[in-house]
């Protein structure tokens, strides 16, 4: 098996777990999309070119409620602000890569494939590894999305407001394994959490997600050794 093939399974393996998140939430979305008046194309439709489950969801609530295009575009556009300081850490670690190609890849960043692809070993973080994750990640979505379009009319109200645990339960399930290498990166996480906890007392929810993680960042710049994570690694 040459090397170029071997990485980008590598990513489709380690993309595996996040089917068993990204369908059910996708079923979910997709029942939401179809009871707003959204058609079976159009609710796939979205998925194919936003890829993005919050924003889906907040997109599609404001659209229920009768909200402007204006906001609901500026409203999806603060959610994602994250993005762009997940995205700047992924193309970080492909060094080796054209710039045409981490462009193309900062389409695939989600919440859960920037926790796998920036936890891994540095070796093993090609640009084909996190194509091979992300080809995961982007299929199981539209997947989910599709089924939930069809079978919007056969499923309980019940069943879908389950389905929406699932995102959670496999991004901890993805992240916490990561965390017990590095304690000081086990405690930002929780610092990040708590700083978010109390800016959304005084702030909308997603200023207070931006500003948490842009602060936390900044300690764990003089707080957290990676690098000293990633040797341990080797070492085991």
């Amino acid at each position: 098996m040459s090397n170029k093939k071997s990485q980008y399974l590598t990513g489709v393996r380690a993309g595996i777990p996040v089917i068993l998140g990204f369908v059910p939430v996708g079923i979910a979305y997709a029942i939401m999309a179809r009871q707003a008046g959204f058609s079976v194309f159009e609710t796939v439709f979205m998925s194919v070119t936003v890829f993005a489950g919050a924003s889906q969801m907040m997109a599609v609530g404001m659209y229920v409620q009768r909200a402007g295009i204006v906001a609901m575009i500026l409203a999806t556009f603060i959610l994602n602000l994250r993005h762009l300081i997940m995205s700047t850490c992924v193309v970080n670690r492909m060094k080796n890569e054209p710039i045409k190609f981490k462009l193309l890849a900062t389409f695939g960043v989600t919440d859960e494939s920037f926790a796998l692809f920036t936890t891994e070993k540095r070796e093993k973080c090609s640009g084909l590894y996190f194509l091979g994750l992300i080809t995961v990640t982007y299929s199981s979505w539209i997947v989910g999305s599709a089924i939930g379009a069809v079978a919007s009319d056969f499923l309980p109200t019940i069943v879908t407001a389950s389905l929406g645990i699932a995102l959670y339960a496999m991004f901890i399930g993805i992240l916490v394994p990561n965390l017990t290498h590095n304690l000081k990166l086990g405690l930002l996480v929780i610092l990040t959490a708590a700083c978010n906890s109390v800016l959304t007392q005084f702030m909308d929810s997603s200023w207070a997600l931006i500003l948490s993680t842009l602060v936390c960042a900044v300690i764990g710049v003089f707080f957290v050794d990676l690098n000293k994570q990633e040797v341990t690694e080797d070492e085991n």
